[in-house]
């Protein structure tokens, strides 16, 4: 009844937005690669680089940085803009009281705080032209695990919002830090951080801050109802609560780049096809590529009706579009749901 066909493969010459990443001159990553990096390489430095650079996005402007980790001695565990030299560092630092502080005099308590072979180290880096930096904690239900530390050399300071924004985003990386063992551990963490990162993204871009938790809600429901394995629930997951993360580049061809963006994570093969066809019709009248009935990805099906579920709230309003624009087999599941 709910066959799951092959798709044709994503066109050429879409948008993707890996590509608009870290550029030589050290501008900060596009948000989107934060995600795209934590699924395809779950790593300490891995998740530390995606979160140095979505928090320099956040600062806004110019800035570069480390995280340090607090494992006996702390140490530097990832760096954003600054030489790989400095990884593997042990340095002492104004992360040590665990706060969130803005440091209008730079790297000068950094300094003072270690010795001539680590200051040297600091100098082959360049930091003795930072002017202000800004050190926010990682720490997860007590235990401090670390800070993040961004650093500016021009003229810019750090306005309270930024701050702010940059420590509620530690806060929501902090905790995947200490589950990066084992498979099951790992699926928490990459769902934590999903669902971090798509509500930041919203509530600065978007209208409607819940739609994609709410989409997610409904796509598993149906999932459900016609039998999905586990692991096909969790591709939907991914797909529900990723569909519209392209839109932080423009509403125009944001299922593409929703889509592309995951295209260096092969286990979510399934999930790029769905948020890639989610705005398919059942006529064949949708797009990027006028499929129409079962040749939709049956995920990206399942996207469309409960997409219009939210937004529409009322599934009466639902039922003209059932067969037009949306499988009616789904819209009537939905009805059954909804009673």
């Amino acid at each position: 009844m709910f066959r799951r066909p092959r798709t044709p493969p994503p066109a050429t010459g879409s948008p993707d937005p890996r590509k608009t990443g870290i550029s030589v001159s050290g501008e900060p990553l596009d948000p989107t690669r934060v995600l795209a990096d934590l699924l395809s390489r779950p790593s300490l430095e891995g998740i530390l680089e995606g979160a140095l650079s979505y928090a320099a996005t956040l600062l806004g402007g110019n800035a570069q940085g480390f995280a340090v980790v607090r494992r006996g001695q702390d140490r530097v565990a990832a760096v954003f803009g600054y030489p790989k030299d400095l990884m593997g560092a042990a340095l002492s630092g104004p992360w040590s009281g665990m706060r969130p502080r803005v440091l209008a005099d730079g790297t000068r308590e950094l300094y003072e705080q270690n010795g001539p072979e680590a200051a040297a180290l600091l100098d082959g880096c360049g930091m003795r032209d930072v002017t202000v930096s800004l050190v926010v904690p990682l720490s997860d239900r007590g235990r401090n695990l670390g800070a993040l530390v961004l650093d500016r050399t021009g003229a810019e300071g750090v306005t309270p919002g930024a701050q702010e924004a940059v420590t509620k985003w530690a806060a929501a990386v902090a905790p995947l830090l200490g589950i990066l063992e084992g498979r099951e551990e790992w699926k928490t963490a990459a769902r934590q951080l999903t669902g971090a990162l798509v509500e930041a993204v919203e509530s600065r871009e978007f209208d409607s801050l819940g739609h994609a938790q709410s989409v997610a809600d409904t796509s598993m429901k149906l999932g459900r109802l016609i039998g999905l394995a586990d692991r096909e629930l969790e591709e939907l997951w991914y797909a529900a609560t990723l569909h519209d993360l392209g839109k932080i580049h423009g509403e125009a061809g944001h299922a593409l780049v929703g889509a592309n963006f995951l295209h260096g994570v092969p286990h979510l093969a399934e999930t790029q096809k769905a948020i890639r066809h989610h705005h398919e019709r059942w006529d064949g009248q949708g797009e990027p590529d006028k499929l129409a009935g079962e040749d939709i990805p049956l995920y990206a099906r399942i996207l469309a009706v409960a997409n219009a579920f939210v937004r529409m709230g009322d599934v009466e309003r639902l039922k003209p579009h059932a067969g037009k624009a949306l499988d009616a087999r789904l819209v009537g599941l939905l009805e059954k749901l909804s009673r």
